[in-house]
């Protein structure tokens, strides 16, 4: 099926949003923001970004590291995460190297995204080996990876119906505790097919987490400048849901079904973690426009929705 599936060229420039993260990533952490041994393999050569890029790419992943880690400290490894637009992401690996593997990690995309990350994972003995459990199978098919407790898929997110199959296919448990993650993912689709797939992932899983991060606050001056950039490379501009400021967003989330939300800018995120942590980071690069970092902080949010007594208080400065 994900072989007759055919794409606009709006949807390719979605695409390409991909390779400039992981090449953005990449940059980061050969410059020792944060450690990843598997990003080479996804992005093979990159340039040298800006500072504030790479100062807000490191809050965004120390962000999700830190609500990933509230999480598995209150249900364990025995959950499932479920990344949507998982693009190169590379959380699989890493948790594979701590103590907080997961009995299931699902990841969809794009079937041409899947199939590119499907044919670097086959080639990379490093990546596939820790796919592989003893005696473990690994199948691959049509630009899906099938294995022991890992699951790569290609579908359209914005056809909950697709999302549904994929998910089953997966193996996906709808009563156990289950992370969702959407990384400027929600923010590529029109507002009713995201409003339909987060109503969907609400309903279908009773004890979950999700985490959004993506634009906000884009009815100013400085978001007409991100717009205007998206514009040009093709991209469908965000709709009126990211104008809104971070509170709105989290509102939302509520009213599709969650029940809490809460959401913050990325200002507000970077003041929250480690001082230790800002520091070591702030010594890395010498950042010359601060105001800058400022702007784009204030432009991106991260929401936190649960469904379940287990998660109702995760936060911030939990």
């Amino acid at each position: 099926m994900n072989n007759i599936m055919s794409w606009s060229a709006e949807d390719e420039a979605t695409i390409a949003t991909n390779t400039d993260a992981t090449e953005c990533k990449r940059c980061a952490v050969e410059l020792g923001y944060w450690k990843d041994e598997y990003i080479a393999y996804f992005a093979k050569h990159v340039d040298r970004k800006a500072p504030e890029i790479n100062r807000g790419y490191y809050a965004r992943v120390k962000a999700m590291e830190m609500f990933i880690h509230q999480f598995l400290e209150r249900c364990g490894t025995k959950c499932q995460i479920i990344n949507l637009g998982c693009g190169f992401e590379t959380l699989y690996w890493r948790l594979k190297d701590t103590t907080q593997a997961v009995s299931n990690f699902i990841e969809l995309d794009f079937p041409s995204v899947t199939n590119k990350k499907c044919h670097i994972i086959k080639r990379n003995k490093q990546l596939l080996e820790k796919i592989c459990k003893e005696d473990g199978e690994v199948v691959i098919r049509s630009g899906d990876l099938h294995a022991d407790g890992y699951h790569l898929l290609g579908c359209d997110l914005r056809s909950v119906s697709s999302v549904r199959r994929a998910l089953a296919a997966a193996g996906a448990q709808p009563d156990a505790p289950t992370l969702l993650l959407a990384e400027c993912v929600l923010v590529y689709l029109r507002a009713e097919p995201a409003r339909a797939l987060l109503r969907h992932l609400a309903e279908a899983f009773s004890r979950c987490v999700l985490l959004v991060y993506e634009q906000c606050n884009l009815g100013d001056k400085f978001g007409e400048v991100m717009l205007r950039s998206l514009g040009a490379r093709g991209v469908a501009p965000p709709d009126e849901r990211h104008a809104a400021p971070p509170a709105a967003q989290a509102a939302a989330l509520r009213e599709v079904g969650f029940d809490t939300a809460r959401a913050w800018d990325m200002e507000t995120v970077w003041r929250a973690l480690p001082e230790e942590d800002r520091a070591r980071a702030e010594a890395l690069e010498m950042l010359d426009e601060r105001e800058l970092l400022l702007q784009l902080n204030t432009h991106y949010a991260l929401c936190v929705a649960t469904r379940g007594d287990l998660f109702a208080d995760m936060d911030l400065n939990a």
